[in-house]
């Protein structure tokens, strides 16, 4: 791959410790600076990564020793920082959602593109063995046509585990548009794009109280729905029902299966790596697991990043802003027809990226494979 890419890491809270644990010392990767609004944060992450610099915000965006702007800020802030980093000629790759309004994503997207910069965003968890081998799976035809898939999320809310959880609840934030990336995501890969939705949401409760770390106990208002639901149109006619909340104790439910002529998929949790792939076909009497058949084995938060990195113009990025736009218009579309009583229609589309093939943890840790 060449010189080593040049990565300045904006916002380093909870989540940032999962990139760098990816991210630091690889071959591939120089840390050059990092950026939070805490100073002190920024000094310890900093003496922890050899070479890296703490900056302001605004030193690391200009900083020339930086080539990808890693933005691990609140969704509120994603669209000012990407849209920072592009002004300054930088690539972005950020957490989802790629902004936590459309209006914001779409002014990201064109403003890459009037920059010739690359953008990229979360989740990479798609990248994984456990939705990479159940796409491999319905791509040979295991399941037969596609007719229609379901996708369940329910947790009874992150404030119970989560020490500064008020950004769950405001804008941006939400079931479907915290944990909806990874599902819609899983979805577009497995089944192609959405091209309508119907929605209904509530917001089932006023208030949450913070159950760990230093405001436990404290109470924040709840802005955002909590419980969303809808119906998605796949493009190639393919219906999933989706459903996400922060308001159920548990449930039994696949995070997704897909349901065609010949066969039943269960794909495992899309907001981990890997996880069971099993199939029931018609006919059959048990479940059966699938071993895993393509994916990065052993992948962990970042692992999108050093694919946006190996592409390098050979092919799209497969974590890539179209893909994150057209993930974030479907959840809006999800909320406006709950809050309009319609079907919506989308206005964008993205192909699923490239496949992964079965590569090696050891083989993605030292470069990552086309």
């Amino acid at each position: 791959m060449g010189d080593a890419h040049r990565i300045g890491v904006v916002g380093l809270g909870v989540i940032s410790r999962a990139y760098l644990d990816t991210l630091g010392g690889h071959p591939a990767i120089r840390i050059t600076a990092v950026a939070d609004l805490d100073a002190s944060r920024s000094a310890a992450v900093a003496a922890e990564l050899s070479g890296a610099q703490a900056l302001t915000v605004e030193e690391l965006l200009s900083s020339p020793d930086v080539d990808t702007v890693l933005n691990l800020t609140v969704p509120a802030a994603h669209a000012g920082i990407a849209l920072g980093a592009i002004a300054h000629g930088k690539n972005v790759y950020g957490e989802k959602p790629l902004a936590a309004e459309l209006v914001d994503a779409h002014a990201v997207m064109e403003a890459a593109a009037r920059a010739a910069v690359g953008v990229g965003c979360a989740p990479d968890t798609v990248l994984g063995t456990g939705v990479q081998t159940a796409r491999a799976a319905v791509e040979a035809g295991s399941i037969g046509r596609p007719l229609f898939a379901t996708a369940v999320m329910v947790t009874p809310g992150h404030e119970r585990w989560h020490p500064h959880p008020d950004f769950y609840y405001t804008a941006g934030g939400g079931p479907l548009l915290d944990m909806g990336p990874y599902y819609l995501a899983s979805l577009i890969h497995l089944l192609g794009p959405v091209r309508a939705v119907i929605g209904a949401a509530g917001r089932l409760r006023t208030e949450r109280v913070i159950g760990s770390g230093p405001r436990a106990g404290e109470r924040i208002p709840v802005e955002v729905d909590s419980h969303v639901s809808g119906v998605l149109e796949h493009a190639g006619g393919t219906l999933t029902t989706i459903t996400t909340s922060f308001d159920g104790v548990a449930t039994t439910a696949a995070p997704i299966e897909v349901h065609g002529e010949t066969g039943t998929l269960s794909v495992p949790d899309p907001n981990r790596f890997d996880g069971a792939v099993r199939l029931f076909e018609l006919g059959g009497t048990r479940w059966r697991t699938l071993p895993p058949s393509a994916g990065y084995v052993d992948a962990a938060r970042g692992i999108g990043l050093l694919d946006f990195i190996a592409a390098d113009g050979r092919r799209a990025a497969r974590a890539n802003g179209d893909l994150a736009l057209h993930v974030l218009e479907t959840m809006d579309a999800l909320l406006r027809s709950s809050a309009e009583g319609r079907r919506i229609e989308l206005t964008t589309s993205a192909e699923p990226p490239v496949p992964v093939p079965l590569t090696p943890a050891e083989e993605w840790r030292g470069t990552v494979a086309g």
